[in-house]
């Protein structure tokens, strides 16, 4: 007797079944389903309401907390153009913890059960529903718990006048991120920097799923060659 692969019920709630795939979990997130229905995650309506999120949110969420970071660097004496010049390096620092993010942590290679169903939720889901548009960008809550350890890890690095606005550049950063993410899935660009960067994302998802981790820039990827090669070809939908 030969015994049969577990099978995804896509019917019912996936986060606990997609651990039983095992080595074969790899194969099948990378096989994404083009549909704006998002699949359920939870039966509990409490869970499942916490994986959903309205891109909108992110901007009004964070946007008055980066105000009142830069402020503080502002009231604590500092010029016009070093504020431009921390929250600028702060949006750096970001586009490399954006890109070291999604290589090495989003796409690391799982096959038990709890791991594959980690991986699935901070990620997977993304690969395997890639148009599913509540659960595009990170939870606010998730990123409240998050910025806890980055601000302490800015504290540490930077002066006490500097790190507020340090910070501020960086969770602006993010929210850059977010937003461009969002569009790059469901906007539909003409011409310029988004049609490029859109054609290189949407490249990562449908034909090379292993290169191509930068979302807001390409920078990284040509310093650390994993930049695809040939031309970044757009996946019609």
């Amino acid at each position: 007797m030969v015994a049969q692969g577990f099978t995804v019920d896509l019917n019912k709630p996936l986060v606990f079944q997609v651990g039983h795939l095992g080595e074969a979990y790899e194969e099948w997130v990378h096989q994404p389903i083009v549909s704006k229905e998002g699949p359920r995650f939870f039966e509990s309506d409490f869970w499942e309401f916490l994986t959903r999120t309205v891109w909108w949110a992110i901007p009004v969420i964070w946007l008055p907390v980066i105000c009142w970071c830069i402020s503080m660097s502002v009231r604590m004496g500092h010029t016009p153009s070093e504020i431009a010049l921390m929250v600028g390096f702060g949006i750096f620092i970001w586009t490399l913890l954006e890109y070291s993010l999604h290589r090495f942590v989003f796409h690391i290679k799982t096959k038990s059960y709890w791991w594959n169903t980690i991986h699935y939720l901070i990620h997977g889901c993304h690969h395997k529903h890639p148009m599913d548009g509540l659960r595009l960008v990170f939870p606010p809550a998730a990123t409240a718990v998050l910025c806890l350890p980055f601000w302490n890890l800015v504290q540490l690095v930077a002066t006490p006048s500097t790190a507020p606005a340090l910070f501020g550049g960086g969770l602006l950063g993010y929210v850059m991120y977010d937003c461009t993410h969002y569009y790059l899935h469901h906007g539909q660009p003409s011409s310029g920097v988004p049609k490029y960067l859109k054609k290189y994302h949407l490249n990562h998802h449908f034909r090379i799923q292993n290169l191509g981790f930068g979302i807001t820039s390409s920078l990284w990827d040509k310093l650390f060659g994993t930049y695809p090669a040939g031309k970044v070809v757009e996946k019609s939908r």
